[in-house]
């Protein structure tokens, strides 16, 4: 092979190394913006950036706070499962899924593990962005959503894309 056509081997190592660094980076940016916000938000100051709110909290819970009756312990396993099925999903995945599929499941991944860090600390999920109108939320959750969010999107053009070649 070229090097401008790779191997299928060579093009499943380059989307998993992919993969892995994106959501690495990903964890560390959603780590250190909780650490900031962890120190310059700790006085129960809001900090208003117009639409977006700084305001610090802490989740006990997961998504709205569903579970934040439940053990820590219980919450960091059930969230330790999840997180390793979407890494062991993402790197079967990402051999050959596009690439706008392989940075989703990064965004996914990233955010999840960075979320799961800091409950292993002390239960909580530091929490640190607020609109007004929707729960306090952090950049981890904001991955989440948004690779979620593409990977509907592919998956709907994916979907066309069958439909339409079907039709022809």
């Amino acid at each position: 092979m070229t090097a401008d056509h790779p191997s299928p081997e060579a093009r499943a190592i380059r989307a998993r190394i992919t993969l892995a660094a994106t959501a690495v980076i990903v964890a560390g940016l959603n780590l250190g913006a909780k650490t900031w916000a962890a120190g310059a938000l700790n006085d129960g100051s809001s900090t208003d950036l117009g639409l977006l709110h700084l305001r610090l909290a802490f989740n006990p819970g997961v998504a709205f706070s569903i579970g934040d009756t439940l053990p820590p312990a219980v919450l960091l396993g059930v969230t330790g499962v999840i997180v390793v099925a979407l890494a062991v999903f993402a790197v079967r995945v990402a051999r050959t899924a596009a690439p706008p599929v392989v940075l989703a499941l990064a965004a996914m991944l990233g955010g999840a593990v960075a979320n799961l860090i800091d409950r292993a600390g002390d239960g909580l999920v530091t929490d640190y962005l607020h609109t007004g109108w929707f729960p306090t939320f952090n950049l981890a959750d904001v991955f989440v959503v948004t690779g979620a969010a593409v990977l509907v999107l592919a998956s709907w053009r994916a979907s066309d894309t069958a439909d339409t070649g079907a039709d022809e």
